[in-house]
């Protein structure tokens, strides 16, 4: 099968079977093979580039042997692979991610603090996958709820009207209409406006609060029209929002199939891989599935 493979990452933990549960799902709508990786850092009171003298038998691996037991029991599988490996898992991941379509882990592992809302792994593969990351939360996370979503599937995806990112928008519209759920595009815009102001400067004209709605509203119909060319079916409900984006992104999480958000995109003067200040906070916070979609790559 020619298809790239979801990757479901498992260590064993309540919060790796939840992401495997996503990831077999996800498999199943796109009619892609599944790979079920285990990674295991054998040397983890060691510093990175030191080996322990005897890495266990990569044959012998019981998390992988209970995941196929309990796949197994379920029956209509995709076609499944089972692979262990050994090292850093914030490292293997993302390498992982290169031959894959989608990866998809658990908020928090076996290691860490049990009072992180994230752990390392999933804030290293969100932030250096070549290939989008969904982070499964735990189960009765709790957000601020945004007021009532209405019934049937929902899709978030985070809009910024200043400078869109098509990858982002092109996974969220596919993602709502293999789902067959609306999708809700967020579009934040700052609020109250904070002129600054020259000593003796007259202050700028006051601006009508409904004026920037409309326009934040006109902007993202703009972005939205060739995706919704593409995804007919895709009910789009644009909600311009005034304020932080991470909080209504937060706000419209709970009852949503997934929140999806775009990774920051590199450029000169930041040439390292960075989440984003509302990404980071969107994955720390939402009660719903996280996909972080990386950018688009340039066009030559």
């Amino acid at each position: 099968m020619s298809t790239l493979p979801v990757i479901a990452a498992v260590d064993g933990s309540d919060h790796s079977m939840r992401a495997l549960e996503w990831a077999l799902d996800a498999a199943r709508r796109r009619s892609a093979p599944l790979r079920v990786v285990h990674v295991r850092q054998y040397a983890h009171w060691a510093q990175p580039e030191v080996l322990a003298a005897a890495p266990p038998d990569p044959q012998d691996d019981p998390v992988l042997d209970r995941v196929r037991a309990d796949l197994e029991e379920l029956g209509g599988l995709p076609d499944t692979e089972y692979l262990g490996l050994e090292g850093a898992p914030g490292a293997v991941l993302p390498e992982q991610s290169a031959s894959a379509q989608l990866l998809v882990l658990g908020s928090r592992g076996r290691g860490g603090f049990a009072s992180l809302l994230l752990g390392s792994n999933g804030i290293a593969a969100a932030r250096d996958a070549e290939c989008p990351v969904v982070v499964v939360p735990r189960p009765g996370r709790e957000a601020r709820d945004g007021g009532p979503a209405g019934p049937g599937s929902r899709v978030v995806v985070g809009l910024k009207v200043d400078g869109p990112d098509e990858a982002t928008l092109e996974f969220a519209f596919a993602e709502a209409a293999r789902r067959g759920a609306r999708l809700q595009a967020v579009a934040a815009y700052p609020w109250p406006a904070q002129p600054w102001m020259t000593p003796g400067e007259l202050p700028p004209p006051i601006v009508d609060q409904d004026v920037i709605e409309d326009e934040t509203r006109i902007l993202a119909e703009g972005f939205l029209a060739p995706y919704r060319e593409r995804h007919p079916d895709v009910q789009v409900e644009p909600l311009p929002a005034a304020g932080d984006a991470a909080g209504h992104l937060v706000a419209a999480s709970p009852g949503a199939d997934l929140v999806v958000v775009g990774r920051h995109r590199r450029h000169l003067l930041a040439p390292a891989r960075m989440l984003g200040s509302v990404t980071h906070a969107v994955l720390l916070h939402a009660a719903s599935p996280v996909a972080v979609v990386p950018p688009a790559p340039p066009e030559d």
